[in-house]
């Protein structure tokens, strides 16, 4: 098995692209190049053509193909990747539109807190598209009190700022003044 490494194939890279792939910009032909954000298709007559493309898609291209109907136009469902995850959308984009809605699960642990700032909403436990839960004010885009500990109904001691925090921490769980200037921790 010892043998001597073929030493083209580490520029084989710059020569990936199917010979007939021009440039729309200026017909020459296109190479592969790296940068930090990633690899993309670039013009080979740079700096005269500045001819650039991604080769990471995240414009929502088809993951798979789901054998259900559009409600709105009849073309089949698929589930797309774009920018901010998954989602299921029509095939037939851009024409149809369409966009599914995830099923929101019936909320268990409602919190009846009033929001500190508006006064006017309550706090509810949200997903950000990482999985990760936090809680914020149902009166956004107005208000934008968000959270990442779980909110406790009470006041600080040291502040009066009407609402607490529940952190676990490797003593114990404490509670801790949600305002940001304060942070004192209570038992």
């Amino acid at each position: 098995m010892a043998g001597k490494i073929d030493e083209s194939l580490f520029s084989a890279h710059e020569h990936a692209l199917n010979e007939q792939e021009r440039c729309p910009q200026c017909g020459s032909a296109l190479v592969i190049k790296h940068s930090k954000r990633g690899p993309f298709k670039a013009c080979s007559a740079y700096p005269s053509c500045d001819f650039v493309e991604s080769l990471h898609h995240n414009d929502g291209h088809i993951v798979k193909e789901l054998g259900l109907p559009c409600p709105e136009c009849g073309n089949e469902l698929v589930l797309r990747q774009g920018r901010f995850g998954m989602f299921i959308g029509c095939s037939s984009y851009p024409e149809c539109q369409h966009i599914e809605k995830r099923d929101q699960e019936p909320d268990t642990d409602t919190i009846d807190i009033a929001c500190p700032e508006c006064k006017t909403g309550h706090l509810h436990e949200k997903k950000s598209r990482f999985g990760k839960a936090f809680y914020a004010c149902d009166g956004y885009p107005k208000c934008k009190v968000a959270v990442n500990l779980k909110p406790l109904k009470g006041r600080c001691e040291a502040c009066g700022y009407p609402l607490l925090l529940e952190k676990n921490l490797a003593t114990g769980i404490v509670k801790v003044c949600a305002d940001k200037k304060c942070q004192h921790k209570q038992g």
